[in-house]
């Protein structure tokens, strides 16, 4: 597994972003210069970001969203496993 996080990640299993391996390690994300949380979705070489806007949910059942533009920084909250050789 490598050390650098994705380019593009996203939380929807229906995302073909979506990554479960990067998510169980556990990804933080930095937005211009501010720690997010509620993160759905981003992409580093676009500059964006896709947040969670509360508990409100489309006519499909999936949570709302606002897309924001701006410097992302991406970083694994654990260190990488040990491998077994």
């Amino acid at each position: 597994m490598t050390d650098t996080p994705p380019d593009r990640l996203a939380t929807n299993p229906k995302s073909p972003f979506y990554d479960e391996a990067m998510l169980e390690r556990g990804i933080g994300i930095i937005f211009e210069g501010v720690e997010k949380t509620n993160v759905d979705e981003y992409c580093v070489s676009e500059g964006w970001v896709r947040l969670v806007a509360g508990v409100a949910k489309d006519r499909a059942g999936n949570l709302m969203t606002v897309k924001l533009k701006g410097r992302v920084e991406p970083f694994f909250r654990a260190p990488a496993p040990a491998s077994s050789d």
